[in-house]
């Protein structure tokens, strides 16, 4: 008979437990609004439920490099657009010179505005975001462009950056440049033959020459012959008898050189030498800003020519910059189409794990009421069982 009594009440512990786990199982659903809230709750769904929690992890990394890079990419469009105006208010400026509209106190004045324009660009070509350079590539720490200044003027602008775009991965298997080498947004890479503007007779030789944007070629005397320099009397080469239709000629301070055909020189006298395709924006002003001030002594001819010249050099650059403003503008729009495109996958992942994870509150609340009447019933069974003797059972 013990052995009846035993089962009866174990029987009725278990049945009671069993109850009480499902109803502290809806109460905790109704809680949390939770059916998993720990792998046991339903293995299947949990391994789902962290699988996609994961995606959505690495998704919001992406979201949020997506997010710096379009960033300073909009910043970089900016300063190209500021750029793109100045170039366009040197050229007006410069038109109105050439057609005799300004005296030569107003030539002095567009020179000194040139010269504003020039270190206005300078500091855009520097400029950073969240505390990184954006146009020296893979250098982000240095500012990518330095100048050489002579009694407070900037006489040249040296790109010392990286020749490498800084490349971010934005999404799997996808990188995008947020942070360009200076020198391929400012600089034309296009080498042309050289231009030689002047009235020396000096001509390009046949050589490539390493020279770049503009650079001024001297012809003197040196006894019965001729000698050259472009780098302001620093070095000379002599011109032998006759000329030479190759002579090279160095700038000692770059260490590039031109190539000149010098079997035509007649006279002394300072050429402008532009190599087109080479033109980049600062050195180009640099040149134009010396031109209207004429600190070289050249004759009122020979300005207007160079001044006339130097349209060429501007529209050069003024293309060049729109070039750069559309390619970067064609970037931002397709980064912005991948963040939204991962926006998406975000949603949808976070969708399919609220269905997964998040409970039925109105079946849960039905099923929670009918398991609770269940319990109540069980409980009183139960007390109803234990409650009973020997007595019971021989009646």
């Amino acid at each position: 008979m013990s052995g009846i009594m035993n089962s009866i009440y174990s029987n009725t512990v278990f049945a009671l437990s069993r109850h009480s786990d499902a109803l502290f199982k809806l109460q905790e659903e109704s809680t949390t609004g939770s059916r998993v809230n720990r792998p046991s709750d339903d293995p299947t769904a949990a391994a789902g439920i962290l699988n996609l929690q994961s995606e959505n992890g690495t998704i919001e990394n992406y979201l949020n490099s997506l997010a710096d890079t379009v960033s300073t990419l909009n910043v970089s469009s900016s300063v190209l657009q500021t750029m793109t105006s100045a170039i366009n208010q040197v050229k007006t400026s410069i038109s109105q010179v050439t057609s005799g509209t300004y005296d030569d106190t107003s030539r002095k004045n567009t020179a000194d505005a040139i010269d504003n324009t020039l270190e206005q660009l300078v500091q855009l070509a520097n400029t950073k975001n969240n505390g990184q350079y954006i146009f020296g590539g893979s250098d982000t720490n240095s500012a990518p462009f330095a100048v050489s200044r002579s009694n407070g003027k900037i006489t040249s602008v040296t790109y010392q950056g990286s020749s490498q775009d800084l490349n971010i991965n934005v999404a799997p298997g996808v990188t995008s440049s947020a942070f360009y080498a200076g020198q391929d947004l400012f600089c034309s890479d296009n080498r042309g033959t050289p231009v030689f503007s002047g009235q020396t007779g000096a001509t390009a030789g046949t050589g490539t020459s390493s020279v770049t944007v503009d650079v001024w070629l001297t012809v003197a005397l040196d006894g019965a012959n001729y000698k050259v320099t472009i780098d302001d009397g620093a070095t000379w080469t002599p011109v032998p008898s006759g000329g030479d239709a190759n002579l090279q000629v160095t700038d000692s301070r770059t260490g590039k050189v031109l190539y000149v055909n010098t079997t035509g020189i007649n006279s002394t006298g300072t050429d402008l030498v532009q190599v087109p395709g080479t033109h980049d924006v600062f050195n180009t002003l640099i040149t134009l800003r010396d031109i209207l001030n004429n600190d070289r002594g050249l004759s009122n001819a020979q300005l207007q020519q160079l001044r006339s010249d130097a349209a060429d050099s501007l529209d050069e650059i003024q293309n060049l910059l729109v070039q750069k403003q559309v390619s970067v503008g064609s970037r931002i729009g397709f980064l912005s189409d991948l963040q939204t495109g991962l926006e998406d996958v975000k949603f949808n992942n976070q969708t399919q794990t609220d269905q997964l994870q998040q409970a039925d509150i109105a079946q849960v609340s039905i099923d929670l009421a009918r398991q609770q009447a269940l319990y109540q019933m069980s409980l009183s069974v139960a007390s109803k069982l234990l409650s009973m003797s020997l007595l019971d059972f021989i009646q």
